[in-house]
């Protein structure tokens, strides 16, 4: 997710702003947001009386930066909301983002900043020792990073590699003594963190230092607030047109909030599964890009471990030529539905019509009445039953 920089004209509070969302009809009532809505409130009013800067007197540098910061009053205690898919984790972090008031904030993806700490690493140990602040670069980069950003909200909190899960318990330790004021959300509790990583032992302090510098906050609900949107409306579409083609598009934009997702790359025994288009729980692919390719049940079954919602395109009609391709569509459905992901797609013909005939149209039948199934309403408001396990 790109970066939120500030506001020209502060807006609203987050409760201000929940309200308005509550009154307009959009939301519906949560007592678990409203929790989350009062606690973030608390913050913005603590946030506005918040000066991190260092004191003139104690010269400049980053190690006055680093040592001058001890006396200056404590930092705002973080918060850090977590839950399923679709309770709403995004929307509440919008709504305490834009109004912050505080100069320096930003609000980035997780593994994008990571990504950015292992760059400043790199380049550290490539420099020549007379430019470097010292022989550890931790320091110098956390130095930075709080003198860049008071405030840091991330998107998507997880752990799954070994190099991040052995530098933040350091990073965030110098960050918090910075006064740098963290807000995460995340779909793990902190506790489950790296679960099953390598050497985890040694990442356990800084899951302890976490819930000691932020408010770990659950946020159970019972509706998934993103499916909410595509309630009552049509999932499947025919035929394969410039009007399915906009139906596919609006549900992907309704389920995520974006008009067009990110590549991202799932690990599949040991090989890579390219996901041209994902955000928010939300994976977009072509017919062709699912079912004409050499993939199989393991594939899907990734597929359907990490999102909820599945939007597919261009389902041909389907005939004895094309068995290869009709039977991965029969285990991609088959998988699909036993995990509770949501399909929206579209597809030359009706449901009834994509395979009628040819090896194995009758074992077909079960495909169409699982996907006729997958249409209803009932269905679509069930829930994702797969554990996630990144």
């Amino acid at each position: 997710m790109p970066d939120r920089s500030s506001a020209a004209t502060p807006p609203k509070t987050p409760l201000e702003r929940y309200r308005a969302l509550r009154q307009s009809g959009e939301i519906e009532a949560d007592p678990a947001q409203e929790l989350a809505v009062e606690k973030l409130q608390m913050l913005h009013h603590r946030l506005a009386q918040y000066d991190p800067s260092p004191n003139q007197n104690y010269g400049q540098g980053w190690r006055q930066f680093l040592f001058g910061r001890s006396q200056k009053e404590p930092a705002p205690e973080g918060l850090y909301i977590y839950g399923d898919v679709g309770r709403g984790k995004s929307m509440l972090m919008d709504l305490f983002f834009d109004g912050a008031p505080i100069e320096k904030k930003r609000r980035v993806h997780f593994h994008e900043f990571m990504g950015e700490v292992h760059a400043r690493i790199n380049a550290f140990r490539k420099a020549p020792a007379k430019d470097r602040k010292g022989d550890d670069p931790l320091p110098p980069i956390a130095a930075d990073i709080a003198e860049a950003t008071w405030l840091l909200c991330f998107d998507e909190f997880e752990v799954k590699d070994i190099a991040d899960a052995m530098i933040l318990g350091r990073l965030f330790a110098r960050l918090f003594e910075l006064g740098v004021v963290v807000v995460s959300t995340s779909n793990r509790a902190p506790d489950e963190l790296y679960k099953g990583g390598l050497n985890r032992q040694l990442f356990l302090p800084f899951i302890e230092a976490l819930k000691q510098r932020l408010d770990i906050l659950c946020l159970e609900g019972l509706l998934d607030y993103r499916l909410a949107r595509m309630h009552g409306m049509p999932t499947y579409f025919t035929p394969l047109d410039e009007a399915a083609s906009a139906e596919l598009d609006d549900a992907f934009e309704r389920l995520t909030d974006q008009k067009k997702g990110e590549v991202a790359e799932l690990t599949v025994k040991a090989r890579k599964l390219v996901v041209p288009q994902q955000a928010k729980g939300v994976a977009r692919f072509s017919f062709d890009e699912l079912c004409a390719t050499a993939l199989g049940a393991h594939d899907y079954l990734a597929l359907g471990q990490h999102f909820h919602t599945v939007i597919l395109s261009g389902i041909p009609a389907l005939g004895p030529e094309k068995r290869n391709e009709a039977r991965r569509f029969v285990i991609l459905i088959d998988v699909l539905y036993d995990n509770g992901v949501k399909l929206v797609a579209s597809a030359e013909t009706e449901v009834e019509q994509i395979y009628p005939a040819g090896d194995g149209g009758f074992e077909f039948q079960r495909t169409v009445s699982r996907l006729m199934e997958m249409q209803s309403e009932d269905y679509f408001d069930a829930p994702h039953r797969a554990v996630v396990d990144l």
